[in-house]
């Protein structure tokens, strides 16, 4: 096999221009284009630490035909109308992609969602956006394609050992994202086109014989002698199968509640609260291009900040969190009377504005674990947000601060424009917070102020509260056959369990349970 292998480093109108890019490597590669078999773009990544911004790309180009592996594959999915079913209770990216895993393996996945396809959400988000009023089952958090659709489409994960992240990326380009994901260091669909790839997601899941039912919020569990036998929707029906993923997503308290009630084994689990801070995308690009305007080829900036801080004795680390630069601040709340906001960014990533989560550790240590046991965190996380919505009015309103007066303890009179439609109410933020997380976010904020000169400013401000980070509750599992540790057939699954931090880990996740749930009906997963 003969294959030229290069990294080049290029000006962005050269890296982002795709002609451009294929006759840089090409000329690089001293070859002519009727030479070349296949052109595989590897990675493509910014580099910022100089006086002038690089984009570092790696390329493959071979001159003979490639592996297969090499060439995106598509994935193909029998039809499994009469096959063993396996219930799938959610339908995130864990759900989702746990569903395509099974087709592919021969179970037939009967997904129960609790919320909207992914077209009648919107109407559930413009009413929050808009008349305050909250969906408990159609939200941000709950609906087809979970809080992922709308919160962003960030597509890149540290958890690169949990299963085949190319795999993952492969068949989200299967079902129409751009071929992009593929070699961007920092891939991201967005917001504005990840809807039609879910929708393309749940038809190829019905052509195959698969079932995505909505409006079916799961109330109780069908357990038979420590086996999970099925679940049991609001409408009182019964869904049966082989096993049953439970892929809900870290906003799902009722399912929670449920499992203690059931007393099926859950244990508290760490997470982290804090705010979103806003700035104009202008400033963050100034700092971290060092240039006064990015120009029409470099995306929207970002940035990545840790800082670890001390009170009482006790260290606690704070960082930056889905942080969406060119994006929006939106609302997440689950339920009437609580504020909870995240972020996202469209596809251009074109807003003026950049958000991020600013968020300290929670551990066990700080929740209230002799009082509400296993559920400790959420009540802990509950009693915030509810705390956000009544300093605010009671409606979907954040409270805000300039950030600059926050750090130093100085009510803004005023607050600057934001994208969080609802709208913000200016409140003292640290009297939202305990005096210790309150130490902490302003501890960082100064820290993070001498990492980025510019970025502590009263030209930006924190919004609250930035609370649904992960899920404050793990389903505890086996290691091998990733089931329950008490209850036999029931698979655990996704950020709601504790198993994943993002889209991909998640699906990846799905992917597993489905593999370990077809060994249990009897099939091969190899």
């Amino acid at each position: 096999m003969r294959k030229k292998e290069l990294d080049l480093v290029l000006p962005p109108e050269l890296a982002f221009d795709a002609q451009q890019l294929d006759r840089e490597i090409l000329k690089s590669a001293k070859v002519l284009q009727e030479d070349v078999k296949f052109l595989h773009h590897v990675k493509r990544s910014i580099d910022a630490r100089g006086r002038q911004v690089q984009v570092r790309v790696r390329a493959d180009v071979y001159l003979d035909s490639p592996p297969a592996e090499v060439v995106t594959p598509t994935y193909t999915y029998p039809d499994v109308t009469h096959a063993k079913r396996v219930v799938i209770v959610g339908a995130g990216p864990a759900g989702l992609f746990a569903a395509l895993r099974c087709i592919e393996l021969g179970l037939k996945p009967v997904v129960l969602e609790r919320g909207k396809d992914v077209r009648s959400r919107r109407r559930d988000l413009a009413a929050i956006n808009k008349e305050h009023s909250v969906n408990p089952d159609s939200n941000y958090c709950f609906g087809e394609g979970g809080a992922g659709t709308y919160s962003d489409g960030k597509l890149y994960t540290r958890s690169k050992k949990r299963g085949d992240l190319q795999r993952i990326l492969h068949i989200f380009v299967q079902h129409g994202a751009t071929a992009d994901i593929l070699f961007d260091a920092h891939p991201h669909i967005g917001t504005n086109k990840l809807p039609k790839i879910i929708e393309a997601i749940r038809e190829t899941i019905r052509n195959a014989g698969g079932e995505v039912l909505f409006d079916k919020r799961v109330t109780d569990f069908i357990l038979e002698r420590g086996e999970m036998r099925g679940v049991v929707t609001q409408d009182g029906v019964e869904h049966l199968g082989e096993s049953v993923i439970l892929a809900t997503g870290h906003s799902a308290r009722d399912i929670f509640e449920l499992l203690h009630k059931k007393e099926v084994l859950i244990e508290a689990k760490p997470f982290a609260m804090g705010v979103r801070v806003e700035h104009q995308q202008s400033l963050i690009d100034s700092i971290q291009y060092k240039c006064e305007d990015r120009g029409p080829y470099l995306p929207a900036s970002s940035y990545a900040l840790v800082h670890q801080t001390h009170f009482n004795g006790k260290q606690r680390g704070i960082f930056s969190f889905c942080m969406c630069p060119g994006g929006f601040i939106v609302p997440s709340a689950t339920a009437p009377g609580e504020v909870v906001v995240n972020g996202m960014s469209p596809s251009r990533r074109d807003s003026r504005f950049s958000n991020s989560g600013i968020v300290v550790a929670i551990e066990l240590e700080d929740m209230e674990l002799e009082k509400y046991g296993p559920l400790a965190g959420l009540h802990m996380q509950q009693a915030l947000e509810q705390k956000a919505c009544e300093m605010a009015g009671g409606t979907q309103a954040a409270p805000a601060q300039l950030l600059k007066d926050f750090v130093n303890r100085r009510q803004s009179k005023e607050l600057l424009e934001t994208s969080y439609q609802p709208g913000l109410v200016p409140v003292d933020m640290n009297q939202l917070f305990s005096d210790e997380t309150a130490y902490r976010l302003r501890e960082g904020f100064k820290a993070f102020g001498n990492k980025m000169r510019g970025y502590l400013t009263n030209e930006a401000q924190i919004v609250g509260v930035e609370s649904r980070t992960s899920s404050p509750v793990r389903i505890p599992r086996d290691r091998e056959t990733l089931e329950h540790v008490q209850v036999k057939g029931l698979y655990p699954c996704g950020e709601g369990a504790g198993y994943a931090g993002g889209i991909v880990s998640a699906a990846m996740d799905g992917e597993r349970c489905a593999e370990k749930a077809a060994v249990r009906a009897g099939i091969s997963a190899s």
